[in-house]
C-alpha cells in the first residue's frame, strides 16, 4: 500500500494535461478522447450492466489460473464483491469505451474478461469489432457470456483457457489483433511473456493497454521493460493504465496523463 502512494505522488509530480503535450497524435488523444466530456448513451448500458452485478449476492467459486489475479485461486466470493473490487471501475469503463470508440478497432483481444465490465465497455465502443475475451475460471467465463446475451452484446467470443495455451495455439497463430487490453495476471513475468508472444502481430496502428502498472514493484518493473523496448514508440501512463503504441512515424516519448 505504501509503495503505490508513492507510486501516485510520484505520477502526480510529474504528469501533465494537454496543455504540456506536443505530439499531435497524443494531443489529439488527449483532447478528443480523454477529456471528451459527452454523456454517451451506451454508459447508461453500462452503469446498468455494473449494476446487475453489483446487486447480486450469489456466491461464486473463483478457479483462476493467474497468479497475479485480483481474485485468487479457490475464493469463494460474492458476485457483488468481485465486481465492486475485482472489477474494472466506472471512470475507467468509460474510458475504455471511448478508446475504442476513437480507434474503432476491427479485432479486439481482452486477456483476462473476469464479469466483463471492461468487454463490454469494448464492445459497446465498436459494435461492430469481433472481440475475443479469455478468462482463466470457467464460473466467471460463463458468467460474462451469459450476462454480455442478456444485455444483447452479441460481438464477443468467451473462451475460457489458460492464457499461455491460448497464445501458444494454433488459433491464436491465426489471428491478428488492432486492440488488446491485459488484465489476467498482474506479474512481472507474465505481463512480459504476454507481451513478447503477442509482439510479432502488431501492425502501424496497434493499440495495448496494460492495467495496474504501478501495482507493485514488479509491475512497475514490467512496464519500463515494456517501454524501453526498440519496437515501442509512443507509451502513454495515465497511473492505472500503461497504453503503448508502435508507430514508425513517431519519435520515441513516454507521456503521464492525468485522466
Amino acid at each position: 500500500m505504501l509503495q503505490n502512494i508513492k507510486s501516485y505522488i510520484h505520477f502526480l509530480w510529474n504528469s501533465k494535461n494537454h496543455h504540456g503535450v506536443h505530439s499531435p497524435f497524443v494531443f489529439n488523444l488527449v483532447t478528443k478522447c480523454f477529456y471528451d466530456k459527452k454523456k454517451y448513451e451506451e454508459y447508461t448500458v453500462l452503469n446498468k450492466y455494473r449494476k446487475s452485478f453489483l446487486l447480486n449476492k450469489d456466491s461464486l467459486k473463483v478457479t483462476d489460473f493467474g497468479a497475479g489475479s485480483k481474485v485468487f485461486k479457490n475464493d469463494i466470493r460474492k458476485i457483488c464483491a468481485i465486481a465492486k473490487n475485482a472489477g474494472i471501475s466506472r471512470k475507467r469503463a468509460q474510458l475504455l469505451f471511448r478508446l475504442t470508440h476513437y480507434f474503432q478497432p476491427e479485432r479486439i483481444l481482452e486477456i483476462g474478461s473476469s464479469l466483463g465490465l471492461a468487454t463490454s465497455a469494448m464492445a459497446l465502443g465498436n459494435p461492430n469489432a469481433k472481440i475475443t475475451t479469455l478468462e482463466g475460471c470457467f464460473q466467471t467465463s460463463h458468467l460474462c457470456e451469459i450476462q454480455l446475451q442478456k444485455f444483447h452484446i452479441n460481438n464477443v467470443e468467451c473462451i475460457h483457457t489458460k492464457f499461455e495455451d491460448y497464445l501458444n495455439s494454433f488459433d491464436f497463430q491465426l489471428s491478428t489483433f488492432n486492440f488488446i487490453y491485459f488484465d489476467g495476471n498482474h506479474t512481472k513475468k507474465a505481463t512480459l511473456d504476454y507481451f513478447n508472444l503477442l509482439l510479432p502481430t502488431i501492425t502501424n496502428d496497434t493499440v495495448w493497454i496494460f492495467d495496474d502498472i504501478h501495482w507493485n514493484n514488479d509491475m512497475q518493473e514490467a512496464w519500463q521493460i515494456i517501454k524501453d523496448n526498440p519496437k515501442v514508440k509512443v507509451t502513454i501512463d495515465t497511473f492505472q493504465w500503461g497504453i503503448v503504441f508502435f508507430r514508425k512515424e513517431q519519435e520515441k516519448e513516454h507521456f503521464t496523463i492525468r485522466v
